[in-house]
């Protein structure tokens, strides 16, 4: 008995140290481990959102950029930020693991950060080690031969454009950057999801409100940014304004690593895209097979040598049983040729996700090309609080109290009251929260296009259209899209990251995890070809154009109309995948078939 009840201390989802040994659940992981990376989330953010917020008002006042060139500079930038995250999670679910993937990482992400701190000399030594030419990064903010002279024109075309050297100098230190968020964001979020064991009913009670709490981080740490740090940025300085947050990357990634004692690590598994690859090219090889009525007739590795290993064997289904070819037995015994039922249950889960992956990608770009639009909105609008002026990008902050109350809402109230009634302990399913988010996407644009209109009416009135005056309405008219944006949030983007992690595969969750990723990158960039296309085809003909660098002779009303007409039919197409959409089946329920059938076999050995 002793020694059974030492053996149920350990965590029985395979995690170890980072030695490779197993870990004891009472002395590693859970809320006491989480709290470093949660704590660690905020400081990032706060980086982060430090340098992107107010990156479109640098883009427009300091390098003299139009509203779209400086739109689809931002975005790109953004999407690059959220497309690298798919090689940061391949390199560790393949080779390095979660944890070495990450520090690296961080080590690229400080390296071009830490710049900024560059001439206030007080940074610790060890890291001007780091500096490469990234330090022209802070240069190319604070140095007038690396930027062009200011310029206090209303319109920004009669201003000098930055030449090519300041705009390699700035970009090439932005997308620095993004290499190094490339392998810290679809792990960290993993690394707390893993330090709850999935097999311990208490746990895995607390791995439902992880992701909850993980946003409530997230966007505490952009509070900070979009107040505090705009505020420097446009009042004190742009050197002060990257440094600050460079301290912050300092101490949350001190954070990080102080709480090393205490994490469970997940061990690599090899290459996902190569496990996937090939089941998809031995179920092609083998399309004229015939799929088995019995299953057990199906190729599969003995139940000992899952155990032995510590991973999850999958049992077949039903669906895309195309795939399934792959683990018929022919004879050849090649990996290219035959695989096992497990792997191809693997690939089927990661595809099979690949539809709401795309049912993301509209409100995702409307997130990204809005926020920008949103902050060059408030610029033409009457800011002052007595004699204090409100920085436009501040209005983010609201997005950010707004997703605050409405995750505690939701976490506390909301969900208890839904369990009565559904009996899931989530209170509704992921999809169906992501399905209430698109619905406020839709809401939000009808909004921003009916207050927009408003706000051009006033323009014309007072004879605003022509010389790109400022509009005499205050900025707050702006409040209420970014109320639902944070309520949009709550559940669209919580649900989405939690989605992507729950339904991958046990040896692919920072695959899985970069899936809502990849989809804010794509957003980003169809963001992009969006604005570009539509600030073109309605210049044509003769038209002014919906999108003009005098938003006052614009039609951005239009714009925001045309984005609720797409989330609409948006919203119509993800209805259609989430009715044929079949959850995985939990882990933990087949871990304890695998016992039972093992123990069974046991004594019949026996």
């Amino acid at each position: 008995m002793a020694v059974e009840e030492a053996i149920d201390e350990y965590t029985q989802d395979g995690t170890v140290d980072l030695k490779g040994n197993p870990v004891l659940g009472s002395k590693r992981g859970g809320w006491k481990a989480c709290w470093f990376v949660v704590v660690y989330e905020v400081f990032e953010r706060m980086a982060y959102y430090g340098i992107s917020s107010n990156l479109i008002v640098y883009l427009t006042n300091k390098l003299h950029q139009g509203t779209v060139t400086s739109s689809n500079n931002v975005t790109n930038w953004v999407g690059t930020i959220w497309m690298t995250p798919i090689l940061g999670a391949y390199i560790a679910d393949a080779h390095l693991g979660r944890y070495w993937t990450f520090i690296i990482a961080c080590i690229i992400y400080l390296s071009v950060t830490s710049h900024s701190f560059y001439e206030y000399k007080s940074f610790v030594s060890f890291l001007l080690i780091l500096i490469n030419g990234m330090i022209l990064l802070t240069l190319s903010v604070s140095l007038n031969s690396l930027k062009p002279p200011p310029c206090n024109e209303v319109i920004v075309g009669n201003c000098k454009k930055a030449s090519t050297l300041h705009l390699a100098v700035f970009y090439g230190a932005l997308y620095t950057l993004a290499v190094g968020t490339g392998g810290t964001k679809p792990n960290i979020s993993t690394i707390g999801a893993d330090q709850f064991d999935e097999f311990n009913p208490k746990e895995k009670g607390h791995k439902l409100s992880f992701f909850n709490w993980w946003m409530f981080s997230i966007f505490f740490g952009t509070l900070f940014a979009n107040t505090v740090l705009v505020y420097v940025q446009d009042n004190v300085g742009w050197t002060l304004g990257y440094g600050l947050p460079t301290l912050g990357l300092a101490i949350s990634i001190a954070i990080f690593v102080a709480g090393t004692p205490f994490y469970r690590h997940k061990v690599p598994t090899g290459s996902p895209f190569t496990r996937m690859s090939r089941v998809i090219v031995a179920a092609i090889r083998k399309w004229r097979v015939t799929i088995p009525n019995d299953i057990k007739e199906l190729y599969e590795l003995d139940l000992e040598e899952y155990a032995k290993k510590g991973k999850y064997r999958i049992d077949s289904t039903p669906t895309m049983s195309f795939l399934t070819k792959a683990s018929v037995k022919t004879g050849s015994t090649k990996p290219w040729m035959l695989c096992t039922v497990t792997q191809v249950e693997e690939t089927k889960q990661m595809l099979r996700m690949i539809p709401i992956l795309v049912a993301t990608f509209v409100p995702s770009t409307m997130v990204a090309q809005i926020n920008t639009l949103f902050v060059k909105q408030g610029t033409t609008l009457d800011r002052a609080m007595g004699s204090f002026k409100i920085p436009p990008a501040s209005l983010a902050g609201f997005v950010t109290i707004s997703m605050l109350i409405s995750v505690v809402l939701y976490d506390r109230f909301f969900v208890r009251i839904m369990q009565k009634w559904t009996k899931n302990p989530r209170g509704i399913t992921l999809l169906q929260r992501m399905g209430i988010g698109l619905v406020i996407h839709i809401l939000i644009m009808t909004v921003a296009s009916l207050t927009e209109r408003y706000r051009l009416s006033v323009a014309k009135e007072h004879g605003l259209v022509e010389n790109g005056g400022q509009v005499p309405l205050t900025i707050f008219i702006l409040l209420p899209q970014f109320v639902l944006m944070g309520t949009a949030d709550a559940f669209l983007e919580v649900a989405k990251i939690e989605f992507f992690y729950d339904q991958a595969p046990e040896s692919m969750k920072s695959l899985g995890t970069s899936y809502s990723m990849t989809t804010l990158g794509v957003g980003n960039f169809l963001s992009s070809f969006l604005l570009s296309t539509v600030s073109h085809i309605t210049k044509e003909h003769g038209h002014q154009g919906w999108i003009l660098n005098d938003l006052n002779a614009s039609h951005l009303d239009y714009y925001y109309a045309f984005f609720a007409v797409l989330n609409f039919l948006n919203f119509i197409f993800f209805l259609f995948v989430i009715k044929y959409y079949v959850y995985r089946a939990e882990v933990s329920d087949s871990i304890k078939v695998l016992t039972e059938e093992l123990k069974g076999m046991t004594e019949i050995r026996g």
